[in-house]
C-alpha cells in the first residue's frame, strides 16, 4: 500500500445537498455486474418516480428504476462512464406523470420481516454494490456458505471523494439500522466498522453504538475487499476464491444505507451521494443526484470553474474512469466526478521499463505488474493471465509508483478484457 495526499479537505466539510432536478434523465440499462436490462417501457409511455423500468432473464442482474416521473423519449445508445457507450432510457421529466418528490413513511412491521424477505426487498429495490463494484446486493447476500464475519466498509481511501464520509456523519443511525438488516439476512457473529483514521468525527459517531469499529491506517488501496480483509481480520483470500470463502462479506457503507431505504421506506435505488470536487472546481460539493443526470449538469452546478477542464474523471484519481464526454450520466457506482487543470493532467512520457520492482513491491494483490504488461504488450493473453492478470484490483498503485510512466494498469485491463472474449 502506498500514502496519498487524500485531498479531501475539498468536500469533507460540505454537507450532504440535493442537485435540483434534472430535465432529462439518461437510465443506463446496465448498471451493475451481470447481465445488462432490456427495457420494459417503450417510447410515449409515462413512468413515475421509482417505477420499475429495466429487467433481465438472468441470474447476475439488478433492476433499474427510473428516477423522475415523465415521459419516455427514447430508448437509444448513448455515453456510458464504464462502457463506453450502452442502451439507455431517456426520461424528459413531466409533472402530470406524477410527484417528483415522495415523502415516504417508516415500514412498520421491519422486526417481523424475514431474511429471505429483506433479500426481496432488495432485490426489488435495484441496489448494488455502491463502492464502485456494481455486484448485485441480493446476490451477495445469498452467500453459498455460511458466513462468521461481516465488515462494513466505511475506508473511503480513494483520495479527493467525500460522499461515503458525508454520509457516515449525516446518516450515521439509518446506516446502523442497515448493518442491522445485513446481519439478519447473513446470520452473521461479529460486524466490523472500518474506517480510516483521517475521519476522525465518523469513527466517533459509529463508537456511539454497540460496534466494533476498526480503525485503519490512512493508506492507499485500505478500501480493497481483499485488502480490508486483511487488515480487519488478517486472513488472504486466496487467488481465484472470494471472500465468503473464509467466510467473510464486505458491504459498503452506501450499500448499506440504500439498503436501509430499501426496507425502512420502500424507496428503490434511484439516487445516490456524489462528491464533485478539484482544484478548479470553484463550490465543490457532496451532491444527492438522480440516477441518469448527466454529470454536465453536476459541473454547472458547481460552477463557474476557475479554468476549463483538462481531464474530467468519474470516480477518483486512482480508480475512476476518465470521461471523453460530459454527457454521460451518473449510474449507481458513480460516487465523484474529478476535475483537473491542465497543470494536474499533464501527460508523462512512457519509458521502457528499468526493472526497478517497485511495481511488485507495492502490488496490493501480490502480483508481477511488469511481467503481465510485457505479456499484454505482446498480445500474449494466456501469458498474461498465468501472471495473474485476472485477480488484478485496478487499483493504480503500480502505474502511480512506476518510474518510467509506463501504462501498466490499461495494459493489464486491456489483458482481462481479451481473457473473456
Amino acid at each position: 500500500m502506498v500514502r496519498l495526499e487524500d485531498n479531501k479537505f475539498y468536500t469533507a466539510d460540505k454537507p450532504l445537498e440535493a442537485l435540483p432536478l434534472p430535465a432529462k434523465v439518461y437510465i443506463p440499462l446496465s448498471q451493475h455486474l451481470g447481465k445488462p436490462c432490456f427495457p420494459l417501457v417503450k417510447a410515449g409511455d409515462c413512468v413515475s418516480l421509482g417505477q420499475k423500468i429495466g429487467s433481465a432473464d438472468a441470474h447476475v442482474y439488478s433492476l433499474v428504476h427510473s428516477s423522475v416521473s415523465g415521459r419516455i423519449k427514447a430508448v437509444t445508445d448513448w455515453p456510458h462512464p464504464v462502457l463506453g457507450r450502452a442502451k439507455v432510457v431517456v426520461i424528459e421529466a413531466d409533472d402530470s406523470c406524477g410527484p417528483q418528490r415522495i415523502d415516504y413513511s417508516l415500514r412498520e412491521d421491519v422486526d417481523k420481516l424475514t431474511p429471505e424477505s429483506i433479500k426481496n426487498i432488495i432485490f426489488d429495490s435495484g441496489i448494488v454494490g455502491m463502492g464502485g463494484a456494481s455486484f448485485p446486493t441480493h446476490i451477495k447476500l445469498n452467500p453459498p456458505k455460511p458466513v462468521e464475519a461481516l465488515i462494513i466498509n466505511g475506508a473511503e481511501c480513494e483520495p479527493y471523494l467525500t460522499a461515503d464520509y458525508r454520509l457516515m456523519l449525516e446518516k450515521t443511525q439509518e446506516i446502523i439500522k442497515g448493518i442491522e438488516l445485513v446481519e439478519k439476512c447473513l446470520g452473521v457473529k461479529k460486524v466490523f466498522i472500518a474506517i480510516e483514521d483521517n475521519k476522525p468525527q465518523a469513527i466517533k459517531a459509529f463508537r456511539r453504538f454497540n460496534y466494533n469499529v476498526f480503525v485503519l491506517s490512512s493508506a492507499y488501496p485500505q478500501g480493497g475487499e481483499k485488502q480490508l480483509i486483511k487488515s480487519v481480520l488478517n486472513k488472504e483470500v486466496p487467488r481465484g476464491k472470494l471472500p465468503f470463502d473464509l467466510g467473510v462479506v464486505v458491504h459498503n457503507v452506501a450499500t448499506v444505507f440504500a439498503i436501509y431505504q430499501a426496507v425502512y421506506l420502500n424507496k428503490p435505488l434511484y439516487e445516490r451521494i456524489v462528491t464533485v470536487t478539484g482544484s478548479i472546481v470553484n463550490k465543490p460539493k457532496n451532491l444527492l443526484v438522480r440516477i441518469g443526470t448527466p454529470i454536465k449538469e453536476l459541473i454547472a452546478y458547481c460552477s463557474p470553474l476557475k479554468e476549463d477542464p483538462a481531464k474530467i474523471i468519474s470516480g477518483g484519481p486512482m480508480m475512476g474512469i476518465a470521461q471523453y464526454s460530459d454527457e454521460v450520466p451518473v449510474i449507481k457506482s458513480t460516487n465523484g466526478i474529478l476535475l483537473l487543470g491542465k497543470k494536474e493532467a499533464v501527460p508523462l512520457q512512457e519509458e521502457y521499463c528499468i526493472r526497478c520492482g517497485a511495481c511488485v513491491r507495492e502490488c496490493p494483490a501480490g502480483l508481477l505488474p511488469c511481467m503481465i504488461n510485457l505479456a499484454s504488450e505482446r498480445s500474449i493473453w494466456q501469458e498474461a493471465i498465468s501472471y495473474g492478470a485476472l485477480d488484478c484490483i485496478e487499483c493504480g498503485v503500480c502505474s502511480y509508483v512506476c518510474p518510467a510512466n509506463r501504462r501498466l494498469v490499461q495494459s493489464i485491463k486491456r489483458a482481462k478484457l481479451e481473457a473473456v472474449r
